[in-house]
């Protein structure tokens, strides 16, 4: 797919200013200011990794939803809730667990680790 935007892309721009926090900022603050420099450089990885595999991690939600003949998550949780998804638990529960597993891997893939 063609982009619009001229190099460094979004995902770029947001690891430099990741690498420059980890690399410039981090070692020359005090200690709550680390802190809160982890804290940005996490929310940072996970925007990149939204970014990266977002796009991907919707598409095969949508075709998980399909074939439980769902548009969308309301939809879902509604039919969940009326009952009505109940001789299909075992590929609700899939759905449920592949949209969690795909959750963690933008949050902070280290959770999947065993």
């Amino acid at each position: 797919m063609a982009h619009p935007h001229d190099v460094p892309t979004s995902a770029q721009l947001l690891e430099s200013v990741r690498q420059w926090l980890e690399r410039d900022v981090m070692p020359a603050v005090d200690a709550r200011l680390q802190f809160h420099g982890r804290v940005a450089m996490n929310l940072l990885a996970m925007v990149e990794r939204e970014i990266e595999i977002g796009p991907a991690q919707a598409n095969e939600h949508d075709k998980r939803l399909k074939i439980l003949g769902c548009a969308d998550d309301y939809e879902l949780a509604q039919r969940i809730k009326s009952g009505e998804m109940d001789d299909r638990l075992e590929e609700v529960k899939a759905l449920v667990y592949a949209s969690v597993v795909d959750k963690l891997l933008v949050a902070n893939p280290k959770y999947l680790e065993k």
